[in-house]
């Protein structure tokens, strides 16, 4: 037993790729927590296709259930590329020229956007926003969209890049292309944390949503 008292899908994952198959008992031993609270979040883990679970008979009692990681699951972690990003962002800002600076972060966006757009099905610009809110969020970047105004508002609630972004507002820019590509309409940056704002909100320059 470990002495959490929390438990966490990274919790579960580091076990796993330890001990490469677990039962439901093994992860209450270690980490000390209910077998409630172990089967809610492995059911999470499976949905998210990070873990797989493999049933055996066991007399005539209940099947035993074991847990290991999917290929997915295999992948997740380690991704923590704050420094590469850094490295990177500070390269492109060397770039002298205006013209070939604006076409590269434009390219760049295109390129994160691509890995976004075939999840977005939504015929209205509304729609998509919503769907886009809802895959963000998914992701542990929460986003949310405030539809009270005849314009719907897209809020990031945390941002993507927070070191960058102090450093270089060109990353607000462009995560605002990178949002646009993904919806396929122009949205503009109404407020940013960088002038004071609690949030970072995005909205439809003038195209019709519904």
């Amino acid at each position: 037993m470990n002495g959490t008292s929390e438990l966490s899908d990274r919790t579960i994952v580091d076990y796993l790729r330890r001990r490469s198959v677990a039962t439901v008992g093994d992860l209450v031993e270690f980490t000390g927590v209910t077998a409630t609270a172990v089967r809610q979040r492995l059911t999470r883990l499976m949905e998210k296709g990070f873990v797989s679970r493999a049933s055996t008979a066991a007399g005539r009692g209940r099947p035993m259930h074991r847990y290991s990681l999917t290929p997915a699951g295999a992948r997740s972690g380690g991704t923590n590329y704050d420094a590469l990003a850094q490295v990177l962002w500070e390269e492109i800002r060397e770039v002298q020229d205006p013209k070939v600076r604006q076409g590269l972060l434009k390219r760049i966006s295109e390129r994160l956007a691509e890995g976004y757009r075939d999840q977005i099905h939504g015929e209205t610009l509304r729609e998509r926003m919503s769907e886009l809110a809802k895959l963000m969020s998914g992701q542990a970047l929460p986003f949310e969209l405030d539809e009270s105004d005849d314009l719907p508002v897209l809020t990031a609630l945390a941002c993507p890049y927070p070191d960058l972004a102090e450093q270089d507002r060109g990353v607000c820019a462009m995560e605002k292309m990178l949002l646009s590509n993904v919806l396929g309409e122009g949205l503009k940056l109404s407020s940013c944390r960088l002038d004071g704002a609690s949030c970072c909100t995005f909205e439809a320059s003038g195209a019709a949503v519904n």
